[in-house]
């Protein structure tokens, strides 16, 4: 039998390096799976911000804009606001006792559209933000509870009792 020669420290360094290129230990993989987990996380906050704001716009451009119209042609026909009572729905179905003048529906559609969280838009006539012959449209925002900072209403957050229509 020949002797055997020990193998030398070259080829012992280089049969290490082939075994550890060969795949990724635990540690490395577990730091690529959190990084990506906080990737994720940014992520989906991100959207929800976006879509949260979205949210908010849209029920504001209803309250200040897309109910305007319908319920300006509404006073020229009826003579006033829908009283509170007859709400917005009145701008659909003619009320009881002024169905003679009524020459709506002055919205399209068969009921008054949610605000974005799925609840109802409120109204009230005469207004206690809009004092002077105006009415208040407001939703109640995301947490669906009135008189809290979310509420988006049709009245100026910058001066107390101001209009916005």
């Amino acid at each position: 039998m020949t002797p055997r020669t020990p193998p030398s420290t070259q080829s012992i360094r280089r049969a290490a390096a082939r075994r550890g290129s060969r795949a990724f230990t635990l540690l490395e993989i577990l730091l690529a799976v959190a990084i990506l987990g906080m990737l994720v996380a940014l992520s989906i906050a991100a959207v929800d911000k976006i879509f949260s704001g979205a949210s908010e716009d849209a029920a504001k451009l209803f309250v200040t804009q897309s109910l305007q119209v319908p319920l300006q042609s509404y006073r020229t026909h009826m003579g006033n606001y829908p009283a509170t009572a007859e709400g917005l729905q009145a701008l659909i179905t003619p009320p009881a006792d002024k169905a003679d003048r009524w020459r709506g529906p002055y919205i399209t559609g068969d009921t008054i559209p949610l605000d974005p969280w799925k609840n109802p838009y409120q109204y009230r006539f005469p207004g206690v933000h809009n004092r002077t012959g105006g009415y208040d449209v407001w939703s109640k925002g995301a947490d669906g509870q009135d008189g809290t900072p979310d509420d988006i209403g049709n009245w100026s957050t910058s001066t107390p009792g101001a209009a916005a229509q």
